[in-house]
């Protein structure tokens, strides 16, 4: 730390003053084309040094980064850069985002409801991140500590970066090393009571979560058979290490050890080639494969008793894309296409009680899945106030299993949409959707995995089907005072073989596991604001946040009874404030984010894991333009992680409950101290 704040001193007294920051001023819409353009002098006063920092600030606008989910389309983010998703899926679209320096970045579009000519990748807003043509070198270099008083550990970061000509084309590659604790993890009280209420067992748990990333990226852009090539790749690992000793009041003298250590590599290679033929024709063509492995092991002892559980999972996924766009008017672009797949798995697990070796369904299975999709879609805008989407993605797949569960089974399912937006003027907008959305089978959930600290084994269960839900959504956004902004989004799902938990029966044992468990119904009420605080007397000062309650049933598969989804979040909310300080050449902030509850209905059990609210204040000191100083005291409010598990003697419904164990983790506050510094 000693180190970061030597550096701070000397960077802070060598640097220039810079000029005041410019008025936002009022910006421009584009109804015609269903864009708003949000020029670099809209950000001046957030003192934003990132394409990250700016996105963050566009009104009515929560950046979503996509979902870990196999095949192209259905992961994908809500950013675009230069008009094109980026070619990745490991590599986080918010690291992508922050990659760009805000210097580069000639104007970001937000299309709301679609347009001619752009692929909303199922989302109902989008941003567009466009970059400055340039022909100069840039760099980056960027230093970082987060200390935390409770152990008075460093986990120290770095980050380097470039980018700039290299031949006929551009290249950009970086190198970033991170080392971070787990801020799920800590000291807290245990007990475990029966049902009523008499003290059965009482503990003390030390925890501690400690890993390091190492990390390289490179992406190389240059011309080729009158189109654009662009090829990008990753490397990634990641080294975790989870311990816990919980020592017991009642019974006196017990102590459980719990040890968790987990390797993570990943490798990703991608590429996007598109040409023109002509002002109206354009095709792209997508490539990707990445690959991850993983070993995960759990240890868990009292000195009497001991489990150890093992994992060893690699996953491959290879795609291919080609696309067709044509726009034959300004209001009117037709698209059609195909993507195919093939995702394999492989893994081995293995666990034990006490030196016995117990048989997991699903242990140990090879997996391959050769999916192919094709899709065509139009966008027609009639009229300045009207935009109309429809289209259609028909999926076919062919999933076969080997190992400890063998089987092979074909699925086909038919995806159409229909969207329709209405702006009756320039700062309403009423957007309406109708879908059918196919969920991707997670690969996670056709292995076993466990969490034996917490007395769980789940499963695996090669034999899922995809979740399906015909949506219905209605959603109105008003912008007001320029460049404020309220939204109110409604949706409803009507949901068929419903992911949730379920017995998995053995010919000695039952275990919890993923299944596919019925019909079931989801509504989402989301509210969105972006409130300017000038007007209320906060000089600069801005609010943005969004909430969102969800509501949800299924029928329990163990029980037969009506319930919620399992690990569905009922609320969840954040806020952020900034307020800009010129005079300092700085801003300041607070960050508030909700935290969550999910509850999930095991056979035998019923657990529920609140993770409560996070509060970050942070202060940004900007000399120069290519110089930033940022401070951050994360989890101000010292937010806890309360895990709370009912055992029943066996099946719930039949058997009665047995015991309530609770464990209520308290997690104290960190310290965060970066320096970023361009080069030009």
């Amino acid at each position: 730390m000693s180190t970061v704040f030597s550096l701070v001193a000397a960077l802070a007294a060598a640097a220039p003053q810079a000029a005041a920051a410019t008025p936002a001023p009022v910006v421009a819409a584009a109804p015609a084309q269903g864009v708003t353009s949000y020029p670099p002098v809209f950000f001046a006063d957030g003192n934003v040094s990132t394409a990250l920092d700016m996105v963050q600030r566009l009104p009515g606008f929560t950046l979503d980064t996509g979902s870990s989910v196999r095949g192209y389309e259905g992961a994908a983010g809500n950013v675009l850069v230069d008009g094109a998703r980026p070619t990745s899926k490991t590599d986080p679209l918010d690291q992508i985002l922050y990659r760009i320096p805000a210097s580069q970045v000639d104007h970001i579009e937000v299309i709301r409801g679609g347009a001619p000519g752009i692929d909303m990748q199922g989302k109902s807003i989008l941003a567009n991140v466009v970059r400055k043509k340039t022909a100069s070198y840039r760099g980056l270099l960027a230093i970082a500590d987060n200390y935390s008083p409770a152990d008075g550990k460093q986990r120290p970061g770095y980050r380097l970066e470039g980018s700039g000509p290299l031949g006929p084309g551009s290249f950009e590659a970086g190198v970033r090393y991170g080392s971070y604790f787990d801020n799920g993890v800590g000291d807290g009280a245990h007990v475990r009571v029966d049902p009523t209420g008499k003290l059965l067992r009482q503990s003390k748990v030390h925890g501690t979560g400690d890993g390091h990333q190492p990390e390289a990226t490179a992406a190389y852009e240059t011309p080729l058979l009158g189109g654009k090539l662009r090829l990008n790749g990753r490397l990634f690992w990641d080294h975790y290490v989870y311990q816990e000793n919980n020592l017991y009041v009642l019974p006196a003298g017990l102590v459980e050890l719990d040890r968790s250590p987990q390797d993570q590599a990943q490798t990703e290679l991608g590429g996007r080639y598109a040409r023109d033929f002509g002002p109206a024709l354009q095709l792209e063509l997508v490539g990707l494969r990445q690959t991850k492995d993983l070993k995960l092991g759990d240890s868990f002892t009292d000195g009497t008793d001991s489990a150890d559980f093992f994992l060893r999972k690699a996953t491959v996924e290879t795609i291919g894309r080609a696309v067709l766009k044509y726009r034959p008017t300004p209001e009117l672009s037709l698209e059609a296409g195909g993507e195919t797949a093939v995702n394999t798995l492989n893994s081995h697990t293995t666990f034990s009680r006490n030196g016995v070796a117990k048989v997991l369904p699903a242990g140990n299975v090879e997996v391959e899945e050769d999916r192919s999709e094709l899709f065509a879609k139009a966008v027609w805008r009639p009229s300045p106030q009207w935009t109309v989407e429809g289209g259609l993605r028909y999926e076919f797949s062919t999933i076969s299993s080997s190992g400890d569960v063998v089987l092979e089974k074909d699925l086909h399912f038919a995806k159409p949409r229909l969207r329709v937006a209405w702006a009756p003027n320039e700062t309403t907008q009423v957007r309406a959707r109708i879908e059918r959305e196919v969920g991707q089978l997670n690969f996670d959930d056709f292995v076993a995995t466990s969490s034996l600290n917490t007395g769980v084994v789940t499963t695996g269960n090669p034999n899922l089907n995809p979740q399906q839900a015909w949506v219905g959504e209605l959603a109105v956004e008003q912008t007001f005072w320029r460049d404020g902004q309220a939204g109110l989004s409604v949706r409803h799902y009507e949901i068929s073989d419903a992911t949730d938990r379920a017995p998995i029966f053995t010919a000695t044992s039952v275990f919890d596991g993923p299944a596919n468990i019925g019909d079931g119904t989801k509504n989402e009420l989301q509210f969105d604001l972006t409130l300017p605080l000038s007007r209320l007397g906060v000089k600069g000062g801005r609010l943005q946040g969004t909430s969102t309650w969800r509501w949800s049933e299924v029928t329990d598969p163990t029980t037969g009874a009506k319930r919620q989804i399992s690990g569905l979040r009922h609320q969840k909310w954040e806020a952020h404030f900034t307020q800009p300080i010129p005079g300092l050449k700085s801003i300041w902030g607070v960050d508030v984010d909700s935290g969550w509850r999910e509850t999930y209905y095991r056979f035998d059990q019923v657990s529920t894991d609140k993770l409560k609210t996070w509060v970050r204040l942070f202060a940004e000191y900007k000399p120069q333009p290519d110089l930033v100083f940022r401070v951050e005291v994360q989890n101000a409010t010292s937010r806890g992680f309360r895990h709370t598990r009912q055992d029943f003697g066996g099946p719930r419904g039949t058997k009665p409950l047995v015991a309530t164990d609770d464990r209520d983790i308290q997690i104290g506050p960190s310290l965060y101290l970066r320096v970023r510094k361009s080069f030009g």
